[in-house]
Parts: structure tokens; C-alpha cells; sequence
């Protein structure tokens, strides 16, 4: 299987690159993609920075591991909690901005990490580009999915204002705007969901 938008290039983690790839996904966070080098990178991890190039061969084969990882995660989180929520398409809706609020409080206080190496990363050729806008698509496909048994005449609609509150939501609790984001964006979504 090729690398395609949908299937970037991945690489297998030794120990040493397992540790290289969680000092990176912590600074790239807190200080963003492109103020943390490779240097720094290797220096948080332990490793040289031949280890960083022998197992990653890039900086942007280091940021594709830690969006993928982060995606993974997320898409893993969320799934747990919508399994858990049953059949109820509005309680899962619902369900959607509670784990994202519990995902901001624990993984993410400074914002979507996708939206903001999007803030870095524009330009659709870069390698992790589309991990950035895969995750979106994914989410805005999940709302379509929930919309569909909610709204069956108009699901796109409908979930293009969920997604607008979610994504929203997140940015306003990544910028720290007015408390609880998310929670408000929840409380907008239900009323969309009678």
C-alpha cells in the first residue's frame, strides 16, 4: 500500500524514536512546529540527532508521527465514549463535546493541535498537511453520520453547524476567550438537536 492523503508514510518506533517522538510531541505543543528544532528535539529526548535522522529521516516525518499519533489517539478516545453512549444519536452528538472537553482539560489546554500546526503548515504539499485536514473531514464526516438519523432531509446542514460549534469551541478554549468553551458550544448544539 502506497503513501496517499488518506495513508501518509509512517514509520516503525524503536525505543530511542519512541522517546524522540514524545519529547517532540510535548515541544511542539507548548512552542510550536516550527520554533523546535531537531537539536532540541534530540536533546529532550536523550538521543543524538543521527538517531533523529536515522529513524525519522526528516523534521517533517518527525511532525507526521506526532499529528498521526495525536489523531490516532483522539479518534481512539472519542470512540471509547461513543461506544459507551449507546444508540441515541443525540445523546451521542452530545457526547462528541464532552469528550472533547475532557480531551482539552487533559491533552490539549492550549488549543486543537490541529488547528494549530494548520496556523504552521498551510501549504497542502507539505507531508502532514493532510493528517491536518483528514482529522477535520473525519470529524465533519462523523457529524454527517450522526446528523443523518437526527435531520434525514437536511443532514449536511445540521452538521456543519455541529462542526462549526465543535471546531469553534475548540478554538475559543485554545485562546482562552471566556471559560468553558465547550461547554457552551454543547449547550448550542442541543438546541439544534430537537
Amino acid at each position: 500500500m502506497g503513501t496517499t492523503a488518506e495513508n501518509p508514510r509512517r514509520i516503525t518506533l524503536t525505543p530511542a524514536a519512541r522517546r524522540a517522538l514524545e519529547a517532540a510531541a510535548r515541544l511542539f505543543y507548548e512552542r510550536g512546529i516550527h520554533a523546535v528544532g531537531v537539536d532540541l528535539i534530540a536533546a529532550e529526548a536523550g538521543v543524538t540527532k543521527k538517531t533523529l535522522y536515522d529513524r525519522f529521516g526528516s523534521k517533517e516525518q518527525i511532525v507526521v508521527e506526532y499529528l498521526a499519533d495525536r489523531d490516532e489517539r483522539w479518534r481512539a478516545f472519542l470512540g471509547e465514549r461513543l461506544d459507551a453512549a449507546g444508540p441515541d444519536p443525540r445523546e451521542r452528538v452530545l457526547t462528541v463535546f464532552d469528550a472533547s472537553r475532557a480531551w482539552a482539560r487533559d491533552s490539549s489546554p492550549k488549543g486543537c493541535s490541529m488547528v494549530n500546526a494548520h496556523a504552521e503548515i498551510s501549504d497542502p504539499a507539505h507531508p502532514a498537511h493532510p493528517i491536518i485536514t483528514g482529522q477535520k473531514q473525519w470529524m465533519l464526516a462523523l457529524f454527517t453520520g450522526l446528523a443523518a438519523d437526527i435531520a434525514p432531509d437536511e443532514p449536511a446542514s445540521l452538521a456543519r453547524s455541529l462542526m462549526l460549534l465543535h471546531e469553534g469551541a475548540l478554538v475559543a478554549h485554545g485562546l482562552g476567550i471566556f471559560p468553558d468553551a465547550i461547554e457552551h458550544a454543547r449547550e448550542q448544539a442541543r438546541t439544534l438537536l430537537v
